[in-house]
C-alpha cells in the first residue's frame, strides 16, 4: 500500500470494483459466472485493507442484487449452515472466502434492516449471524494461538471480519441473544442438538476467559454450561470421564441414587444429556447398582413399568445406543419408556430385529459420514431409531426440501411406531422401501431422484436412512396423480401417511391456475371440521397432514409447506388455539401481518408450535377431514370468516386471482378424480 492513508487505498479499490460489478448487472442470468470471478477478485482485495469491510458492508446488498450469488448456495440464504461458514473461511480458495464473507455482510444489511432479501427476513438473518458468531466466540476474545499466527493474513482478516459482525451486534447482544436462542430452540425439544452442544462449548470457553465482561447474561450462559460439562457435584469441575468413572466407584449407594437423580433432572430440564450422564448409566447397569438406571432415565409411573417387564432388551439397547459419542439417546430411550410403546405387541420384537440388524453396506456409508465415523453405523441407526420413538416431534427436515418426508417419519414415530420401524429395517437391509399406491406397487430403488439430490446428512440417522426412499416414492405419487388436475396431495396424503388421515380433502387454490379458491368457505369448513365450538366437540384424534403457505415476517408468500395438525384446544387464557407440528427444525417463525408462531407459553408441549385458530387458518391452504360425524357442524358468522379470509389476501394470497363459491374438495378415491 506504499504508504497510502488507510481510506485512501479502500476508496481507489471501491472505485475499481464499480466496472465488473455494473458489468454483472447488466449480465443476463447465463452470462453471469463469467462476472462473478472478477467482482470476487476485486472485494478479496477491498476485504483486506483498512476500511474495506465497511465498504464492502455497503455494496454487499447491491452485489447480492447483481447476481453475484446465482448459482451457489449462496443465493438461497434461508438454507445455509452455520455450522459451515468458519471452515469455508478456513479452508476455502481465495474467491470462496470473499463469496463468503460478501454474504454474512448481505445478511448483516438485511438483520439491522439496511437491505431487504426475498429468501431471508431480517430475523432469520440476525439469527443466522448470532449462531455463526456463537460458534466463534474465540476469533474476537483471547489472544490468538499458535495455529492462528501460523495461518498468516488469511486468519487476521477472518478474525477482523467476525470483530466486526461483533461490533455491529455487541458482544453482550450477541451472548443474551444466543443464550435466548438456544433456550428458545430446547423447550422445542429437537433430536439434533449438536450445533446447540457447539455454541454452548464456545459459551464455556468464553465464560472461562472473560467471565467478568459479559453482564447480566452470565447467570443463564452457566445453566446452559453446567447441564452439559457439570450437571452434578461429582462432575461439576468437568474431570474428564475416566476420573468421573473412579469417582462413581468410591459411592456409597445415597450418593450414587443422588448422582443418578440428578442426572436425570438436568437431561429434562434441558433436553440436553451430558457426556457423563451416558458414562453413570453404562457404568451402574454392569454394576451391582443397576436397579438405579430408572432413576438415571428420570422415568415416571409407565416408564419405570416398561422397565420392568423389558429390562432385558432396555439394557441390551442402552449398551448398544448410549455411549458419550450419542449420549442423546439416553434422553430419547427415557421418553420411549414414559410413552409405554413397548407395551404395544409388535414395538419389542421390532427392536430386538433392529438389534440384528446388519446395514447394507451403502446405507452403512452414509451412517458413517452422518455421525463422523463415530459410531457403528448399525448402533448409530439404533440409537437414532430410539430418539424418533422418543421425540417424534423433535424429527427436522435439515436444510433439505424434505418436508413431507420429515413429516411423514414424526406422525409414524408418533402414530404407528412399528410401522416406522419396519421401514426403517427394510430401508437398512435392502437400500430399497416398497409402498403402495392405490393398490399399485412403488419400489423406490427403481425412481430417480425426488426433490433431495442425496441422503440428509445434517438429519438424524432414521432420516438419513429412509428420506431417499420417501422423497421418491412421494414424487412418484405425484406424478402418478398428475393428470387429475388438481392438487395431488388430495390422493397421496391418505395413501403415504396411513388410514388415519381423513379422505374428504378441502382445497383454497386452484391449483391449474393457482387462483384463489372459494377462500371464505374454506375457512367456514375448517372450522367446522377442527374448531370444537362448530364440529360438536370432537377432538383431534390422529395427527392430520396439513398445508400451509409459507409466508416470510413481510408476509410475502414463500411457497408450499408441509406441517400436520395434532391438535385444537383452549390455551391458559381460554384462546382457542391450533397445535401443530412444523418439520423445518425450528418452528418459532414470524409469518407477518401480525402473525407469530408460538412455540412456548401458550400451552404447547415439547416440539409443538401454536396459533390462534383463526390466524393458523388465514395460512392454511389444504387440509384433511372427515365427512361422516355425529351430529351436524356448524359455520362461524360471517364476520369471522371475512376477517380471516381478508388477512390471507392481503399475505400469501396477494395478487391472485379469485374464485368465488365453495373451497374445492374432493373424496381421496381414484373415481372422482
Amino acid at each position: 500500500m506504499t504508504g497510502a492513508p488507510q481510506g485512501d487505498e479502500a476508496e481507489r479499490l471501491v472505485a475499481t470494483l464499480e466496472g465488473p460489478l455494473a458489468r454483472l448487472e447488466e449480465a443476463r442470468t447465463f452470462a453471469k459466472p463469467r462476472h462473478q470471478a472478477q467482482v470476487l477478485s476485486v472485494a478479496g482485495r477491498l476485504l483486506a485493507v483498512p476500511g474495506g469491510i465497511d465498504r464492502l458492508h455497503e455494496l454487499a446488498p447491491r452485489m447480492d442484487r447483481a447476481g453475484l450469488f446465482a448459482g451457489s448456495d449462496w443465493d438461497a440464504p434461508a438454507n445455509l449452515l452455520p455450522g459451515l461458514v468458519s471452515g469455508t473461511l478456513e479452508n476455502g480458495a481465495p474467491a470462496t472466502v470473499t463469496a463468503e464473507a460478501v454474504s454474512l455482510l448481505r445478511l448483516m444489511a438485511v438483520a439491522n434492516g439496511e437491505a431487504e432479501h426475498p429468501g431471508i427476513h431480517a430475523a432469520a438473518a440476525r439469527r443466522f449471524l448470532t449462531r455463526v458468531l456463537a460458534l466463534n466466540l474465540r476469533r474476537f476474545f483471547g489472544a490468538p494461538d499458535e495455529a492462528a499466527r501460523a495461518a498468516g493474513e488469511r486468519q487476521i482478516v477472518v478474525d477482523g471480519l467476525f470483530r466486526y459482525l461483533a461490533e455491529h451486534v455487541g458482544f453482550q447482544d450477541v451472548l443474551g441473544e444466543l443464550v435466548d436462542e438456544i433456550w428458545r430452540i430446547l423447550r422445542q425439544r429437537p433430536i439434533q442438538v449438536a450445533e446447540v452442544k457447539d455454541m454452548i462449548a464456545q459459551i464455556a470457553i468464553t465464560l472461562a476467559e472473560r467471565g467478568g465482561d459479559i453482564g447480566e447474561r452470565r447467570l443463564g450462559a452457566d445453566r446452559l454450561v453446567t447441564a452439559l460439562f457439570g450437571p452434578t457435584t461429582a462432575c461439576m469441575d468437568d474431570p474428564g470421564l475416566e476420573i468421573y468413572r473412579e469417582r462413581l466407584s468410591a459411592m456409597d449407594d445415597s450418593d450414587l441414587r443422588h448422582e443418578a437423580q440428578g442426572l436425570a433432572r438436568a437431561m429434562h430440564d434441558t433436553g440436553l444429556v451430558s457426556d457423563y450422564h451416558a458414562a453413570f448409566l453404562l457404568w451402574v447397569i454392569d454394576s451391582e447398582h443397576d436397579g438405579m438406571a430408572p432413576e438415571a432415565l428420570g422415568l415416571g409411573a409407565t416408564g419405570s413399568d416398561c422397565w420392568r417387564r423389558h429390562r432385558a432388551l432396555v439394557i441390551e439397547i442402552i449398551r448398544r445406543a448410549v455411549r458419550p459419542e450419542t449420549a442423546q439417546a439416553l434422553y430419547g430411550l427415557s421418553l420411549l419408556l414414559d410413552r409405554g410403546i413397548l407395551h404395544h405387541a409388535p414395538v419389542a420384537p421390532a427392536l430386538r430385529r433392529l438389534l440384528a440388524l446388519v446395514p447394507n453396506a451403502a446405507v452403512a456409508e452414509r451412517l458413517s459420514i452422518s455421525g463422523l465415523n463415530a459410531t457403528p453405523p448399525a448402533d448409530l441407526l439404533l440409537a437414532g431409531c430410539i430418539q424418533v420413538l422418543g421425540q417424534p416431534l423433535g424429527v427436522g427436515q435439515g436444510a433439505n426440501p424434505t418436508c413431507q418426508s420429515a413429516r411423514a417419519i414424526a406422525m409414524w414415530a408418533q402414530n404407528d411406531p412399528d410401522y416406522l420401524l419396519h421401514l426403517a429395517a427394510q430401508a437398512a437391509r435392502f437400500d430399497t422401501v416398497t409402498m403402495h399406491f392405490e393398490g399399485r406397487a412403488i419400489r423406490s430403488a427403481d425412481l430417480p431422484a425426488g426433490l433431495a439430490a442425496g441422503a440428509p446428512l445434517d438429519a438424524d440417522p432414521v432420516s438419513v436412512t429412509l428420506v431417499p426412499h420417501l422423497d421418491r416414492i412421494y414424487a412418484e405419487m405425484g406424478r402418478l396423480c398428475s393428470d387429475r388436475n388438481n392438487d395431488p396431495h388430495i390422493w397421496i396424503n391418505p395413501e403415504f401417511h396411513g388410514w388415519w388421515v381423513g379422505r374428504a380433502c378441502a382445497v383454497a387454490v386452484d391449483v391449474p391456475t393457482g387462483a384463489l379458491a372459494g377462500i371464505e368457505d374454506f375457512i367456514a369448513r375448517f372450522h367446522s371440521a377442527y374448531h370444537p365450538a362448530f364440529n360438536g366437540g370432537e377432538p383431534v384424534t390422529h395427527p392430520q397432514p396439513a398445508g400451509i403457505a409459507a409466508t416470510d415476517a413481510a408476509a410475502r408468500f414463500v411457497g408450499w409447506h408441509a406441517i400436520t395438525i395434532l391438535r385444537v384446544a383452549p390455551d391458559q387464557d381460554d384462546e382457542m388455539r391450533v397445535y401443530f407440528y412444523n418439520p423445518n427444525n425450528d418452528s418459532g417463525q414470524d409469518w407477518g401481518d401480525g402473525v407469530v408462531v408460538s412455540t412456548h407459553g401458550s400451552g404447547e408441549r415439547h416440539g409443538e408450535a401454536s396459533l390462534p385458530f383463526e390466524l393458523f387458518a388465514s395460512r392454511l391452504y389444504l387440509f384433511h377431514e372427515e365427512l361422516m360425524r355425529p351430529q351436524e357442524a356448524t359455520r362461524p358468522a360471517q364476520a369471522v370468516l371475512e376477517r380471516t379470509a381478508a388477512m390471507a389476501r392481503r399475505t400469501w394470497a396477494a395478487g391472485r386471482q379469485e374464485i368465488a363459491g365453495t373451497a374445492i374438495t374432493r373424496l381421496a378415491s381414484a373415481e372422482q378424480d
